[in-house]
């Protein structure tokens, strides 16, 4: 009994100085202060430079929050593989379930940082045409799997029927 007096006592004393004294604080006033008028970034969610454009994200989606939008510029990532497209996360939509990011080939073929992900990606420096080459043992059943989501944009549309 005398334990659980102490432990009683013990977080009423922390609690206490936590409302009076912002101990603990997670952020800084600036922090909180940028926050409050609207000066803080979202950071990106797709890494660019390492999305390989197959459109995955998209199909996979269930809420539609992804859109596949145009390059400028198509980039070759390597000999037969272009990128014409990057995809464009919709926040608002998002139910962050996921499904973008696990289903992202470089996620789920090769065990990297996936490319696109509802809440930051971090610093994804990858180069793509060096992770195509390398050889990759992956079961027959999980490629099928994820292979109808890479170029079928019909997946979502055929769910819902």
């Amino acid at each position: 009994m005398k334990n659980l007096v102490l432990i009683f006592l013990e977080g009423a004393y922390t609690n206490l100085k936590r409302i009076l004294f912002a101990s603990d604080r997670v952020t800084d006033m600036e922090v909180r202060n940028m926050i409050l008028e609207g000066r803080v970034t979202p950071t990106e969610k797709v890494a660019k430079a390492s999305c390989i454009g197959c459109g995955g994200c998209k199909n996979v989606c269930p809420t539609e929050a992804i859109e596949m939008v145009d390059l400028d510029e198509p980039v070759e990532l390597m000999e037969g593989l272009v990128k014409t497209q990057l995809p464009v996360l919709h926040s608002e939509k998002c139910v962050t379930c996921y499904y973008c990011h696990d289903f992202c080939p470089i996620y789920a073929l090769f065990g990297e940082a996936g490319t696109i992900h509802p809440n930051d990606v971090g610093e994804v420096d990858l180069d793509i045409s060096e992770l195509m080459e390398k050889p990759v043992k992956i079961s027959e059943d999980k490629i099928a799997y994820i292979s109808q989501f890479l170029a079928d944009s019909t997946i979502i549309r055929k769910r819902k029927d």
